[in-house]
């Protein structure tokens, strides 16, 4: 039997994938244990969907015509991009029958608390990358850094069904 895989964020394994070049390593117990398991399948939807790296920082501005609107901080439209990361995200998760991930909150595609107020400003506001809200809208749980301890209670729980 396949073991129960897990998405996360590539920058949480310290992949240098950020829009900075630089990566959000996250050394945890439970991270440890699910990669010594071969549980893990790590993926950044922004290099995903065709972004460099590095590459200017991004933040979602507002809906339009329900489409949201992603720029970076040099002006440019970059939704499409981030869309394109979603949907092969999604692809991913569903190809290897994922039920739970572990996204980088604030991030413009991962955020799953907060995210950035579209103004450049660093400030956080509440709210949901595109990512996030394409897999939650597919039955994929989604959890930031700093809830591995419910994604493991729930990937526990997933185990024993």
């Amino acid at each position: 039997m396949q073991p129960t895989k897990i998405l996360i964020s590539a920058c949480l394994l310290g992949e240098n994938v950020r829009y900075d070049g630089k990566n959000k390593l996250l050394d945890h117990p439970i991270i440890r244990c699910w990669s010594e398991e071969n549980r893990l399948i790590s993926i950044c939807p922004e290099v995903a969907g065709g972004l460099s790296i590095p590459r200017p920082a991004a933040e979602i501005q507002a809906s339009q015509k329900g489409r949201i609107l992603v720029t970076n901080v040099t002006g440019r439209d970059v939704s499409t991009e981030f869309e394109i990361g979603a949907q092969k995200t999604l692809e991913l998760c569903l190809k290897n029958n994922i039920q739970i991930a572990v996204l980088t909150d604030g991030s413009p595609s991962c955020g799953r608390k907060s995210i950035y107020d579209g103004k450049f400003s660093s400030v956080k506001i509440s709210g949901m990358g595109i990512t996030t809200k394409l897999l939650m809208q597919n039955a994929i749980h989604v959890f930031t850094e700093y809830q591995l301890e419910k994604a493991h209670d729930l990937y526990l729980c997933l185990r024993k069904t």
